[in-house]
């Protein structure tokens, strides 16, 4: 009993370990995370995230939904619709950082200016 509980309590301590260390991805990393979202996320949540084959992705249509539901959705997928689970492409921090971006209203994608 007091060994599983150490074993469960060593294996939270690293997880949080490791989630604390990439939980605020870089700046290219973020950028690649804005572009993926508006490129990949938009091709069904509409390119300006207002909707489309899945709902609204908007602040407001996010209102009332928290960063952990929002992340296990990006995370997990929702079955049966045609929302797929993310997990493949993202770590867990970064489907938290997604999620806190959505409910603060996602940024736009920077796109370099031709010369």
């Amino acid at each position: 009993m007091v060994r599983s509980a150490i074993l469960t309590l060593a294996g939270t301590l690293f997880a949080t370990q490791v989630v604390a260390q990439d939980a605020v991805p870089t700046p290219a990393r973020s950028a690649q995370l804005v572009r993926m979202v508006r490129q990949d996320c938009g091709s069904c949540h509409g390119m300006r995230l207002t909707g489309g084959l899945g709902p609204s992705l908007a602040r407001e249509a996010l209102a009332g939904k928290n960063t952990e539901y929002l992340a296990a959705v990006i995370t997990h997928g929702i079955p049966g619709t045609p929302m797929p689970p993310w997990s493949a492409m993202l770590s867990p921090s970064e489907a938290q950082w997604v999620a806190e971006q959505l409910l603060r209203g996602f940024p736009e994608e920077h796109r370099n200016s031709a010369p």
